[in-house]
């Protein structure tokens, strides 16, 4: 069942970030499905921290952009999503490639949405879990 309100696609989340944190740690989106987006961010000079490995913020960048957009996606018109509340297990390291992740809702109420989003390496292996709490303003 598609849980989207309102038009979105790779595109339309791509025009959004241009010039945000986003852009410029080279968050790639690339699929929006009936009920998930999934994007990318690259391990390299721009995400590492100095052990080479993926900074574990960025992790946390990633989950959030891709909550925050399922939900802002997902609530009715005129209403605003704002986050309450972020967690991140970081399982794995990665110290190259890409950290793909995948945002799925777990609650889409009225007033709060709960959202996962899962990260793996380009073995497909877990590096992190995310999940995000939303708030769903009202217009005013």
């Amino acid at each position: 069942m598609r849980i989207w309100n309102k038009s979105l696609s790779v595109a339309e989340l791509t025009a959004v970030h241009v010039n945000t944190a986003v852009a410029r740690l080279g968050i790639e989106f690339l699929e929006v499905g009936d009920d998930f987006i999934r994007a990318r961010v690259p391990v390299d000079h721009r995400t590492q921290q100095p052990y080479g490995l993926l900074h574990g913020g960025v992790s946390v960048v990633l989950a959030e952009t891709l909550g925050s957009c399922g939900a802002a996606f997902s609530n009715p018109d005129g209403h605003r999503a704002v986050g309450l509340d972020i967690n991140a297990n970081h399982i794995k390291g990665t110290t190259s490639g890409w950290v793909t992740g995948v945002a799925r809702p777990v609650h889409l109420g009225r007033t709060t949405q709960v959202w996962q989003i899962d990260m793996h390496n380009d073995a497909g292996e877990l590096t992190c879990v995310s999940r995000i709490t939303m708030a769903i303003l009202k217009p005013r």
